[in-house]
């Protein structure tokens, strides 16, 4: 089992219960209180994935069965609501697990190209907006390789972020990107997740100049790997960024 985590105070809006124990599942997390005062967890799963609960809604981003030797059985889990994959790749999209995951009204949110693989799915490209429900916000933003030699990985246009509006909290998951120029326009953030793994993603040093462009309350390190994250709190001082280090190898 994971340790128990004794979350910090945070800043503005969001407000954090003093200490959390760790679920049954031995997955780390993390609870905020919404604006109107409704609980929102997020359970640090591996790497990508990421379970997210409501007011007994929910959601999963990028739920993947495998990861190195952590296996996570989804049966176990509820099933969800909405599930949002980023992007193909094997450590985003497994249809194993989101078809375990998926009941008679789970709505699947993705790009083109996962839609096709899958043969279904709402599809969503960069710049559209969907407004799911009164309390269920999601924009699709930009998510791609900027540096010579890796512009392959995850080629611009085809692959999303996605900014999620629950309750009135912005939750930006970045999905495999760099510090690409659209970050600039990516405002009002109170939760990111951005991904620090070269050559995939970015860079420690990338991930530093993102979070200080975007300027999130709190911020998540995933999809990580094996890049050593454990500096950043100390980069990221007088910020105002509370940086937050899980479980996302």
């Amino acid at each position: 089992m994971r340790n128990t985590l004794i979350l910090l105070p945070l800043v503005f809006s969001l407000m954090a219960y003093g200490q959390q124990s760790t679920p049954k599942e031995g997955f780390e997390t993390d609870t905020f209180t919404t604006k109107s005062g409704k609980t929102l967890k997020f359970h640090a799963l591996t790497h990508a994935s990421i379970r997210i609960e409501f007011d007994g809604k929910e959601i999963e981003i990028d739920p993947v069965s495998k990861m190195g030797d952590l296996v996570i059985n989804y049966s176990t889990f509820p099933k969800a609501d909405y599930i949002f994959v980023s992007h193909e790749h094997f450590d985003h999209l497994d249809s194993t697990a989101i078809k375990t995951l998926t009941k008679a009204k789970t709505e699947l949110i993705t790009n083109q190209r996962c839609a096709d693989m899958l043969g279904y799915g709402k599809t969503m490209a960069n710049g559209d907006r969907y407004v799911i429900n009164d309390w269920l916000t999601v924009e699709a933003v930009p998510a791609y390789n900027i540096t010579e030699g890796h512009l392959q990985f995850h080629p611009k246009g085809r692959d999303n972020g996605f900014i999620l509006t629950i309750d009135g909290i912005r939750v930006y998951i970045a999905g495999d990107t760099e510090d690409i120029p659209e970050m600039a326009d990516i405002k009002d953030i109170d939760i990111a997740f951005l991904p620090c793994n070269q050559p995939y993603t970015m860079t420690t040093e990338q991930l530093v100049r993102a979070a200080r462009i975007i300027q999130p309350k709190v911020l998540f390190p995933y999809h990580y790997g094996q890049t050593d994250v454990t500096g950043l709190p100390a980069e990221l001082s007088g910020n105002d960024i509370e940086v937050r280090i899980r479980h996302y190898e």
